[in-house]
Formats: structure tokens, C-alpha cells, sequence
């Protein structure tokens, strides 16, 4: 068994360049059909009236910009720390594979409920992941 926290902040990392580059596969066709010059988009809110499927995926690279910085953050820290263990490695993995499907339903259907759903339960697993190592250190 691995116990490397590596893998899966590099699976994270992986992931969170494949949906850039979905952004811009949906992104940059979008801009032109509806006419967006890519100076015309300096401005916050300027991209609104874009197609929801070229909206989604980037608001979703954005999301992938924010809460797992933390993610990464604690498990490169248990890493130093000496600390990854199995369970620490499962809780990685389920932490990434969470939110590679809210990307997923986000980019495709955007059920709120359900994305909301899979944000919480990423966010206990991160959660359970930190305070593993706040009982550890402390």
C-alpha cells in the first residue's frame, strides 16, 4: 500500500489543468460566436453572457482554485510531517475523487442540490484529514 500524499495532490493538480483546458475548449468558441473580443473581457461580469456550458466550466476552475488549496496545503503537510498512513492516503484519494465528480456534475447537468451535496462531503473528508493531523501534532 502507498502511503504517499504525493499521488494524490499531483492527481488534483492533473485534474484541475484538464478542466482549464475544458474551460477554454468551451471558453474561446463561445467568445467568438457571441462576438467577445478577449480585451472586451478585462472586466469582471463581462463573460456572463456566455453560454452556460462555457460559464460552468470555468466557474468550476475557479472552485478547483479555492478550497483545495487547503487540501493541498495538509497533505503536503502530513507528508513532512511523517504522518501519511493509509487511512491519511484513503482520505486523499477521496477527498480528489469527490471533487473530480463535482467537477463533473458541474460542468454537465449543474444540479445545485447534488454539487452542493458533493462539496460538503469533500469538505468533511478534508475535515476528517485535518483534524487526523491536529490530534497527531497536537
Amino acid at each position: 500500500m502507498q502511503t504517499s500524499m504525493v499521488a494524490p495532490v499531483m492527481a488534483l493538480v492533473g485534474w484541475s489543468l484538464l478542466i482549464w483546458v475544458w474551460m477554454y475548449v468551451q471558453r474561446i468558441p463561445a467568445m467568438q460566436k457571441a462576438g467577445i473580443k478577449p480585451q472586451d473581457a478585462r472586466f469582471p461580469g463581462s463573460l456572463d453572457k456566455l453560454p452556460d456550458t462555457a460559464r460552468q466550466a470555468a466557474d468550476n476552475y475557479n472552485h478547483l482554485m479555492e478550497q483545495p488549496t487547503i487540501f493541498y496545503a495538509a497533505a503536503l503537510a502530513i507528508q513532512v510531517a511523517g504522518h501519511a498512513d493509509a487511512t491519511g492516503v484513503h482520505l486523499a484519494w477521496a477527498y480528489v475523487a469527490v471533487r473530480a465528480l463535482h467537477s463533473l456534475l458541474q460542468i454537465s447537468i449543474n444540479l445545485v442540490a447534488v454539487r452542493f451535496l458533493l462539496f460538503a462531503i469533500s469538505t468533511g473528508v478534508l475535515a476528517a484529514m485535518v483534524v487526523r493531523e491536529l490530534m497527531r501534532l497536537f
